[in-house]
């Protein structure tokens, strides 16, 4: 059960926009999905949550696009949860390529704990927070990097779906 998730791709061509990179809604996408791959790691799969009658949405989100990314480039995704609150969380992102180590993009995700039948939010139960480890410090995330560079490249898998 990783602190961190690292989800390695390729980017497929279907990601690539009319200005030849990555458009902007394939970053949140994989963003969602690799929180959602992330919670499941934790315990947390879709299943539960709808057993316990709760869901998680989105209040907002951030992206700061620093360096396009394109077809066949090899990224990782990490995410991790930096705060837990009483009723909502915040989950990081980056998005690094792995032949060049550039960051080519970081976001986060303010998500809000809400009762499934009603929408409105709801305290974390303690179950749900004890599952979760929040990772404060950025460094960490920079010396899994740093860890994962000096390792060389990993395979990765075909597309993010793949």
């Amino acid at each position: 059960m990783p602190r961190i998730l690292v989800r390695d791709f390729t980017v497929p061509a279907t990601s690539i926009d009319v200005n030849r990179h990555v458009n902007h809604l394939e970053y949140l996408r994989w963003m969602q999905d690799a929180a959602i791959e992330h919670s499941a790691a934790r315990g947390w799969p879709q299943g539960r949550y709808q057993a316990a009658g709760i869901a998680w949405v989105v209040r907002s989100h951030s992206i700061e696009y620093l360096r396009p990314a394109f077809a066949g480039d090899g990224l990782s995704l990490l995410t991790w949860v930096a705060d837990l609150r009483s009723r909502s969380s915040l989950r990081r992102y980056l998005v690094w390529r792995r032949s060049d180590r550039q960051v080519l993009a970081q976001g986060e995700t303010r998500w809000v704990l809400v009762e499934a039948d009603t929408g409105r939010p709801c305290a974390i139960p303690e179950p749900l927070r004890a599952s979760f480890e929040v990772v404060s410090d950025p460094g960490e995330v920079q010396r899994l990097l740093a860890d994962a560079a000096a390792a060389g490249p990993r395979p990765a898998a075909e597309g993010v779906d793949g």
